[in-house]
């Protein structure tokens, strides 16, 4: 029987810990993409107990807490922290088998050094030990112990990323940090035409640009402008949240009308909601291009099934779930749209659904080839099949995705882990992530699959923990 979680927790063989520990380790993190709060990050923000860091705004553990029976009020009611803290407590030590089971006491080992696990009978004791260290930790705190290089938080195209520029320049009261903040431009708001809030989001965004909005063309010019914008505070990566890829062709004539009678306030029909969103997006992936910027798209999450406490508590409490949409012939159609015009991003491809991986990952072995001749250096992996995401962020889905990678594209181009997260206690998902890697190429090694040239395994480990990301967004 071996120790719980201890230093070799998931590799399996000398190989994988002898990666793990000699080239994973210690490699720093850029978290490329999470929801972090920057104006947290700028006031260096100290929380005050571990049930607002752990379970504010955590609908992975709010899922969970439902499942256990436990009433709203213990998860996002009016109970005290330490009541919905207890909650958990008697929730988790229900998770065998659940990667939440496993981030939890990465925390408690990592933030907190407390390797006993939490239960309803030790939930007193760790109460207090994490409070009090808790009272003297801040982010920059976490972002130093953690060699945290960067982090990509998420933005509206109207967001005046007053924070980001007060991190960047000093004057927030973090003060002076080594990591990088950097704005992530996330304009669903812009091409959701058939959503609720439509015409109002546009007055904001022509107000945040200055660009009078009233066609098509206009709409694209605002945000080509709040690209710019972004840009120059950093901005590296755009972020689109889409049930399917959208890539319905149709005349400007067509576009321009289902446009104007969105702003009018009127629902138009779905065909004529993926023609606007194909002209648009393919706008955006040209500037995206120009400006070097990567973009990621995210596919087939159904969002807040359950109308009811989606209404009572809005979006991103916990309401939502893996779509099954077919979506090859529209995402390899709009690629090629973008290729067409030689203006094919840097794009990274997520899906909530595994059964996507195989299909995602064929097709952008269709778009890997770079512009600008012999004489221009290339882009490793311009294309990549994005890490386990969400409900796949657990250690059989992310094997999965790395093999399924390995099987049909190049591993050792994997731009590696992101949290995703709204908890500045998730670095550890980061350990988690590597130590899975390690375990899976450890494993071809010690088959005979691939060769025991530490050299070369180490270099690949690197890379995909930290210097090929870096690479890729700088």
């Amino acid at each position: 029987m071996k120790p719980f979680m201890d230093g070799n927790f998931l590799l399996e063989t000398e190989t994988a810990q002898k990666l793990y520990h000699e080239a994973a380790k210690d490699e720093p993190i850029f978290d490329y993409h999470c929801h972090l709060i920057p104006a947290q990050i700028a006031e260096n923000k100290c929380f005050k107990t571990i049930t607002e860091v752990w379970l504010g705004g955590d609908h992975y553990k709010w899922r969970m807490m439902r499942a256990m029976g436990f009433d709203e009020y213990y998860i996002t009611g009016g109970a005290s922290d330490y009541d919905k803290f207890l909650a958990w407590a008697k929730t988790v030590q229900e998770l065998i088998g659940n990667p939440l089971y496993h981030w939890t006491h990465l925390e408690l080992q990592r933030y907190f050094g407390i390797t006993e696990p939490l239960s309803e009978k030790s939930a007193p004791s760790i109460w207090e030990k994490t409070n009090a260290a808790l009272s003297q930790m801040t982010v920059k705190d976490i972002f130093e112990r953690f060699k945290v290089y960067a982090v990509g938080t998420t933005d509206d195209p109207v967001d005046s990323l007053e924070y980001h520029k007060a991190i960047g320049d000093g004057s927030a009261p973090i003060g002076k940090i080594t990591t990088k903040v950097l704005p992530s431009f996330r304009p669903d708001k812009a091409l959701n035409i058939d959503k609720a809030g439509f015409a109002d989001y546009i007055k904001q965004l022509s107000a945040a640009s200055g660009i009078k909005i009233d066609s098509v063309d206009a709409l694209i010019a605002a945000l080509e402008k709040r690209i710019e914008f972004f840009a120059a505070h950093g901005c590296r990566a755009s972020d689109h949240a889409l049930e399917e890829p959208p890539f319905v062709l149709a005349s400007s004539a067509e576009i321009e009308t289902a446009f104007k009678s969105a702003l009018a306030g009127n629902m138009i029909s779905p065909t004529a909601a993926l023609a606007f969103k194909t002209k648009v997006l393919t706008a955006l992936a040209g500037c995206y291009a120009n400006h070097g910027m990567a973009m990621q798209l995210h596919f087939a999450a159904i969002r807040n099934i359950n109308s009811r406490m989606a209404k009572k508590l809005g979006p991103d409490t916990g309401y939502d779930a893996v779509h099954d949409n077919q979506l090859c012939a529209a995402l390899a159609g709009f690629l090629d749209l973008c290729e067409q015009k030689n203006a094919l991003p840097k794009t990274i491809l997520y899906s909530l659904n595994p059964a996507d991986y195989y299909p995602l990952a064929t097709i952008m072995g269709g778009f890997q080839h770079n512009y600008g001749g012999k004489d221009k250096p290339g882009i490793k992996g311009k294309i990549q099949l994005g890490s386990g995401w969400w409900f796949c962020d657990h250690k059989d889905g992310m094997e999965e995705q790395m093999k399924t990678l390995a099987n049909v594209g190049m591993l050792s181009a994997f731009v590696g882990m992101l949290t995703d997260s709204r908890s500045f206690l998730s670095y550890p998902r980061h350990e988690y992530f590597r130590r899975i890697l390690c375990n899976v190429l450890g494993g071809w090694v010690e088959t005979g699959a691939y060769p025991a040239d530490f050299e070369i395994l180490s270099r690949i480990t690197k890379d995909i923990c930290f210097g090929n990301i870096k690479r890729y967004l700088e």
